[in-house]
């Protein structure tokens, strides 16, 4: 939970398989439905690193929604640059470390709108690549399960499907 925003922040891991990311189950609805949600960098915040003034990051992270057999419905991208608490989108509370805060923190936000079929009843959100530049060096991730970006703010509109009628008054 976001301290600043009180939103919930979920982890979105990379993976081949959607079994493998965020699974989002859609409620019944007839036409097009329309997924949006705020897309962030993961950065890991490091009071150390920015006393020692090595605090640089550039995050480019790329997300895919998928149905559950794997038809690509959209991608989603941010790309973000750390350099002072100030650039963070929120802080994480429930953590160890100094007022309680997660190391985990998003950075950036890119709102992602996705066009969900009638037909579809869940959604998968994961991630396909992580490139990242820290004073650590140059990192691309594509390893299955690990964490690529953070999404926030997910929204289902859409026009509910009829009741189905039992027969019974």
């Amino acid at each position: 939970m976001g301290v600043k925003t009180v939103r919930s922040f979920c982890d979105v891991p990379a993976g081949r398989e959607v079994e493998q990311g965020i699974l989002i189950t859609l409620p019944p609805h007839t036409g097009t439905g329309t997924l949006t949600f705020d897309l962030h960098a993961r950065h890991l915040y490091s009071e150390d690193e920015m006393k020692s003034g090595r605090s640089y990051a550039r995050y480019r992270a790329i997300i895919g929604a998928l149905t559950m057999k794997g038809e690509l419905l959209a991608r989603g991208a941010v790309e973000a640059e750390f350099r002072s608490a100030a650039d963070l989108f929120d802080r994480i509370g429930g953590g160890n470390g100094p007022g309680g805060l997660k190391a985990v923190a998003p950075a950036g936000r890119e709102q992602v709108i996705v066009e969900v079929p009638a037909a579809v009843e869940q959604v998968s959100l994961l991630g396909e690549t992580l490139d990242s530049v820290t004073p650590a060096g140059h990192e691309t991730v594509v390893l299955p399960g690990r964490p690529v970006a953070v999404v926030s703010n997910v929204l289902f509109e859409f026009q509910p499907a009829p009741v189905k009628s039992t027969g019974h008054r």
